[in-house]
């Protein structure tokens, strides 16, 4: 058995903590068969709603795809989208103790319109202002009493930018992981993307680090290594992983980094791949994985999903399949 696999099949049983912006995916699906008289757009013939699980809350669904025992923390709206959301996460065998429900937010819907595998339209509902300091209070008090009674192996920090990783949530959990001795991975966004202090991984994409250095970043080895170094340097991060895309992942933790590139594939859609690296390199985390290992995971898994249209999480027996038939060790 490779050693790659041993650390997959380490997965189960690990608990994670995820706190971040959850939401619906919401896919409306038909045909298209003309262009419309009264403005040259396509008429979409209704056939189907598909409601998935979304943001922070399919990082769950990765994690619990993968053996994981996840508790979510998050704020959604008191509305009908809120027990929309509530009601799919048992099916999924999630639970919703760490929500909180607020009647000051709506739940965030991302709607997709689908013709066939083409998309033609999205629709956001959403608020993106911070928290209020009432729905921050109610959040950290689920943080303390997770904290306080699950044996919590692994933080992951999930940012889509809609207000509940504010500066004061993002600070009082990375003062409960330094306590308490968990590591955290985080998936940014620009608009904190210097909040994360002494986080155990960091894991942004190309375009977030060129947004957000002062420096140009280019996809070379010396470019990479330098934006690395800055990175670590200034969040006293122990671990930064950039994605790269089609490029694979750039990994780095001692300052003499490496790129790891993908296996081909496919390519159907990239929506949700992010969400199943982090999950993954969360993951390792709990296992004591290298940086190679945890690289390698990250292209196989991130890769699987984008064969596939619309956001879904990983398949660990297709990952299972793919270490060995590759025989990555």
């Amino acid at each position: 058995m490779s050693e790659l696999r041993q650390l997959v099949e380490r997965f189960a049983g690990k608990h994670v903590l995820v706190v971040g912006d959850v939401m619906i995916d919401r896919y409306l699906r038909g045909t298209v068969t003309r262009i419309s008289p009264e403005a040259p757009v396509p008429v979409l013939h209704y056939e189907s709603t598909d409601n998935r699980l979304g943001g922070a809350a399919n990082v769950a669904l990765n994690l619990r795809a993968l053996g994981a025992q996840v508790h979510l923390l998050s704020v959604i709206g008191e509305d009908e989208n809120g027990a929309l959301l509530t009601n799919l996460l048992p099916r999924h065998h999630l639970h919703a103790r760490c929500l909180y429900a607020s009647t000051e937010r709506q739940t965030t819907v991302k709607t997709r319109v689908l013709a066939g595998d083409q998309q033609l339209l999205r629709v956001d509902r959403e608020n993106t202002d911070d928290l209020s300091p009432a729905e921050e209070a109610a959040l950290l008090d689920r943080l303390h009493e997770v904290l306080g009674n699950q044996p919590i192996d692994a933080i992951l920090l999930q940012d889509y930018n809609k207000g509940v990783l504010t500066e004061k949530v993002i600070r009082e959990v990375l003062l409960e992981s330094v306590r308490r001795d968990i590591p955290v991975a985080v998936d940014p966004k620009k608009r904190h993307f210097w909040s994360y202090q002494r986080a155990t991984l960091f894991k942004p994409n190309l375009k977030e680090v060129r947004e957000s250095l002062d420096q140009a970043v280019h996809t070379d080895l010396a470019s990479l290594r330098a934006a690395a170094g800055h990175i670590r340097k200034r969040l006293r991060a122990e671990r930064v992983l950039i994605t790269l895309g089609e490029g694979g992942v750039y990994a780095d933790s001692e300052g003499a980094g490496e790129r790891y590139p993908t296996q081909p594939r496919a390519i159907v859609d990239v929506c949700g791949a992010g969400d199943s690296v982090i999950s993954v390199a969360t993951l390792c985390l709990t296992v004591a994985a290298s940086d190679a290992q945890i690289a390698q995971l990250a292209n196989l898994a991130g890769g699987q999903v984008c064969e596939s249209v619309g956001v879904v999480p990983v398949n660990k027996a297709r990952l299972l399949e793919e270490i060995d038939r590759l025989k990555v060790v």
